[in-house]
């Protein structure tokens, strides 16, 4: 089995040399790798033009659906994997990705795993399972961090949406889970990634993730619970009742639980446990207030798109 290893970059050239040497490390080595630059001016085509072995592809102003769209075009090869520059990979990755399909699978599902090095990180990831190949195969949607598929799969759903800023690979997955694929996990296939530095950061990466959703219709079950929750909220806090209070404080313990627990399996030391209570309910009212804002955002570039068409 022969296979095309692609990645998309955009002003990546802190993250492009391990990349590449993670990819050079492998013990099933990619048999080309094709890589699309949407347009960096920090130095990393220069760095992918000297990269030995590496089909470049230079499309300024591609975004992320756009770019990968190109990279399979200028693929060889019928099996794709999918990887991001911005992530670490072990060397048994690319072997444990294609395992499924060698077995005859359409689509191959990594995993991944985020680097939590502080509180701030175990809170920004807390609604992230602690093992993350402890994921039900029948209902995953996995990202393009840790991807492999046949052509046909892709081309079966007429590839990446160009017009999708972002959650593209999101919207790929639902179309081959109504399509029936064969889609089959590759837990061991991790590819290793670092949560959002700062408040800022992590706004805009919640608020971008939920403005796909709206734009692409996705999920749109879980942005109208997580309405309706809040909305709820807002009208018990309001009320003179004590028994409405005391739901939503029950409430609210219920759904900051889990996360706190994962929180603190992360992070054993007895001062981050003490603020991870207090703190990833924030973390969680936070997020979910990005993607409120998102989602509202999203549906309104959808009804543009509508009128315009």
């Amino acid at each position: 089995m022969k296979v095309s290893l692609i990645a998309t970059v955009l002003d990546a050239a802190d993250d492009i040399g391990g990349f590449l040497a993670s990819v050079a490390a492998q013990t099933r080595m990619p048999d080309e790798v094709v890589i699309v630059d949407g347009g960096s001016t920090d130095g990393t085509v220069e760095i992918l033009r000297a990269a030995e072995g590496v089909t470049l592809v230079e499309a300024p102003g591609a975004n992320i659906a756009r770019g990968r769209n190109l990279a399979i075009a200028h693929a060889t090869h019928d099996v794709i994997a999918v990887a991001d520059a911005d992530c670490a990979y072990g060397e048994g990755w690319l072997a444990a990705l294609l395992g499924p399909l060698e077995a005859g699978a359409d689509v191959a599902m990594g995993v991944t795993d985020p680097v939590v090095a502080s509180l701030f990180d175990a809170c920004v990831t807390c609604n992230l399972p602690v093992d993350p190949g402890g994921v039900d195969e029948d209902t995953f949607l996995p990202s393009a961090r840790s991807l492999a598929f046949r052509r046909e799969a892709i081309e079966a759903v007429g590839g990446y949406p160009e017009w999708l800023a972002i959650g593209e690979d999101t919207w790929v997955d639902l179309r081959w889970r109504e399509r029936a694929m064969d889609l089959r996990l590759a837990p061991e296939a991790v590819a290793s990634w670092r949560p959002r530095e700062d408040l800022v950061g992590l706004w805009r990466q919640y608020f971008r993730y939920a403005r796909g959703d709206g734009e692409a219709a996705m999920h749109p079950e879980r942005h109208a619970i997580r309405f309706a929750t809040y909305g709820g909220l807002a009208l018990t806090i309001g009320s003179r009742r004590r028994w409405p209070k005391a739901l939503a404080l029950m409430g609210a313990v219920a759904y900051a639980g889990e996360p706190i627990r994962r929180t603190w399996r992360r992070r054993p030391d007895p001062a981050d446990r003490a603020l991870a209570v207090v703190a990833v309910p924030a973390f969680l009212a936070y997020t979910d207030v990005a993607k409120m804002a998102g989602y509202l955002a999203g549906l309104a570039r959808r009804a543009r798109r509508g009128q315009a068409s």
